[in-house]
């Protein structure tokens, strides 16, 4: 029996909350999704469909949209949002199980409707129409479905082919990938291919999937290695990980991370400020989670590409998941790579080769009664901040110019919450 997935997508799923909530119609109202309080220059979280039908792309800045064109600017709601996710989702459980329903972000999943068509006494096409109707009848969010044989057809089938249907829905199998996208351009379009890969293929001399297909193998091993394997099983439409491989997939190793893009630049000691706040931050997530870092990394990025991202990775000489220790460490990753008199823009943190507490090996040179009683604190600090909210305990360090971290916590994936 043939595999079925259905990979379902909400039309600029901020944009639409914020005209539902508006009582508009985000076909005929031009509304885009931006804290205009950082700037003219701020992303567009998402526009209207009305303005992409203007020609306004996505992810625009505020400054780039014609000064012709009027339009209402909503300030992102991320609280908002994840509660119609979760709404949808909810919708999505009245038809499938949980087990065959891989949420790929907060406004597009996956299901496998394989063994329900049968049950239904549905197609494929009808079953996606049902649900989607249900999505929008329930919250007036209107949505787009790819249906294909596999996860990778179901994904291409949605960006690419429910583009020019009416119905918003777009369906593949391998035979009719073949004879309809071998040919199609820019690759940058397909899944998983960027504008870096494509120029890549490029100097090559290949410039559609049928090129892929039908190119020497060891030059694309050659030139991307292992990778090469993924772009030649979808040159030809062929994909053999499920959404049961997907959700019984365990990593040999964990790591946590951290990054934010800083509002201005900033010198090298209140940067210092900001990277000391979010090792506080992790640290205190690991400490809740009951796990100690053997590893940790760095990234700096600069203003405007004026110097080369600095950074790296040290393994620690213990694993821990205590703020003190982990703080020197990244301080000495810090003062020896990052350049001392060019302004910084972006940081980003890691914790890796994550394993449980209890697999700690303790060091005879370290007083692990202070240890013990640094690490109580701040399991007690994580209670305070779960019960009474994130900036219910502060240090100091969040008082200083630069400080980020207590407007930070009052944001969700960076951006308002409410």
């Amino acid at each position: 029996m043939n595999s079925v997935y259905l990979c379902i997508d909400f039309k600029t799923f901020f944009a639409s909350v914020e005209c539902v909530e508006r009582g508009l119609d985000p076909f005929s109202t031009n509304l885009v999704v931006a804290d205009e309080s950082r700037g003219n220059g701020t992303i567009c979280l998402a526009i209207s469909p009305r303005m992409k039908m203007l020609g306004i792309k996505n992810r625009c800045r505020l400054f780039e949209i014609p000064k012709n064109v009027k339009y209402i600017i909503a300030k992102p709601r991320m609280e908002k949002y994840i509660e119609y996710a979760a709404n949808i989702y909810a919708i999505y459980l009245k038809y499938i199980a949980k087990e065959d329903i891989h949420v790929y972000s907060i406004d597009e999943s996956f299901l496998d409707v394989t063994h329900y068509l049968k049950a239904y006494k549905m197609k494929a096409i009808d079953l996606a129409r049902t649900i989607m109707k249900d999505v929008y009848d329930t919250y007036g969010i209107t949505s787009t479905c790819g249906i294909g044989t596999n996860l990778y057809l179901a994904k291409i089938a949605l960006d690419i082919m429910s583009k020019h249907s009416a119905t918003n829905i777009g369906w593949l199998t391998e035979e009719k990938y073949q004879k309809e996208l071998w040919h199609h351009k820019p690759l940058s379009d397909f899944w998983q291919i960027g504008s870096g890969i494509e120029r890549r293929l490029s100097k090559l001399r290949i410039f559609d999937q049928y090129d892929i297909a039908h190119t020497e193998p060891k030059v694309l091993y050659k030139e991307f290695g292992v990778n090469a394997e993924f772009l030649i099983d979808h040159a030809w439409g062929r994909e053999s990980c499920t959404i049961a491989d997907i959700k019984s997939y365990k990593p040999k190793q964990t790591s946590v991370s951290n990054s934010q893009i800083l509002f201005e630049d900033y010198d090298f000691k209140k940067a210092e400020i900001v990277l000391k706040e979010m090792v506080e931050i992790k640290s205190l997530e690991l400490v809740e989670k009951d796990l100690v870092a053997g590893s940790i990394s760095l990234y700096i990025g600069y203003s405007k590409d004026l110097a080369r991202a600095t950074g790296g990775m040290e393994r620690l000489s213990k694993s821990t998941n205590i703020f003190s220790e982990l703080d020197e460490a990244f301080m000495k990753v810090y003062y020896r790579t990052t350049h001392k008199n060019v302004p910084i823009r972006r940081i980003g943190i890691s914790f890796g080769h994550l394993s449980n507490r209890e697999y700690e090996q303790l060091d005879l040179f370290v007083n692990q009664e202070k240890v013990e009683k640094e690490r109580k604190l701040e399991k007690a600090i994580c209670t305070v901040k779960n019960k009474m909210g994130k900036n219910a305990v502060l240090r100091g360090m969040n008082f200083q110019e630069g400080a980020t971290a207590r407007v930070r916590n009052t944001l969700i994936g960076g951006h308002n919450g409410n």
